[in-house]
Parts: C-alpha cells; structure tokens; sequence
C-alpha cells in the first residue's frame, strides 16, 4: 500500500504554510508521514516540493484540489505496483496509526467527516481521470461516483484550516 500526503493546497485561511506548521512539537508533515509509514509500504508528498520526501506533482495540474493530489498519487501507485493508495491531507495531525485497517473493505472507503482521508483501490485512477476530465472537482462527488463507503469513526479528526485550529 502507498501512503500519500495531499499536500498542495495554499493554506490561504492558514497564511502560511501548514505544512511546517507544529503541533505539539513537531511539524504537521511529519505527524502525517510519521501515521502512514506506520501503516504503508512506501510514502509520497503529493503538490509540492519537500525535502526528505519523494514528491510527485498534482496530476493532471497544479490547483486541481485534493482530487489533483489522489490522481497523482494513484497513478504513482500504479506504474510502482502497488494495489491500493492511502491518503491523507497534510493538515490532519491526528492520523489514526490504524487508519488503513478502518478504512478497509470492499472498494473505496473514506472518512465521512474528513474526505481527504482515503482508502483507494488503484483501479479507481481511471474513474477519478474521467470525472476530473468531465470537470468534476469534489472529493465526496467522486466518491459518490465510486459508490465509496462512508465511515464514521469513534472520535473526529483534526483539520486544521487556520492557525487557532493547533
């Protein structure tokens, strides 16, 4: 399984870069890479530029959302072989550890209240292509579009929009 870290955002209501922004000590980029490594085989940086990561641009284009982000990063899935894409926005520092094993089932799976939060089969990089080709840019639309489950877990995520969120 890749883990992928949906990180091209601009942080406009944050005003600076959330990804170095800390919590509890550390930046929340690591806090997040730190969840998926716990769970997946390998570890990407999806929209951006990070030293100590491989990183692979939003595909089809920059500013395309978190759907750029996934498209990109199940199409890195793919030619490496993997099955399945975990992925999470940079801007979750709470990641569960376990996340993968709650989100797994038949088919696509996301968190219901955090979107960004995903378990992807790789054969949903097709789908994904043609509903951004369409114009499509909403995460829960695509998952809808996929039949994604919605899960529900015990205790809310962090999604930390501006700063007073940490």
């Amino acid at each position: 399984m890749l883990g992928a870290i949906l990180a091209g955002g601009q942080a406009r209501r944050f005003g600076s870069d959330k990804a170095h922004a800390l919590y509890h000590g550390a930046r929340l980029i690591d806090l997040v890479a730190a969840a998926l490594t716990a769970q997946c085989d390998a570890v990407i940086v999806c929209g951006r530029a990070e030293p100590g990561f491989c990183c692979i641009p939003d595909w089809p284009a920059p500013q395309q959302g978190p759907l750029g982000g996934l498209a990109a990063a199940l199409r890195h899935a793919e030619a490496e072989g993997f099955t399945h894409v975990l992925c999470a926005g940079v801007d979750i520092p709470d990641l569960p550890h376990d996340c993968a094993a709650m989100l797994a089932g038949d088919g696509a799976a996301i968190v219901a209240s955090q979107p960004v939060v995903g378990l992807w089969p790789v054969a949903a990089g097709a789908a994904l292509a043609a509903f951004m080709a369409g114009g499509g840019r909403s995460l829960y639309r695509f998952a809808d579009a996929v039949g994604a489950r919605q899960v529900t877990l015990a205790a809310p995520l962090m999604n930390v929009n501006r700063p007073e969120d940490l």
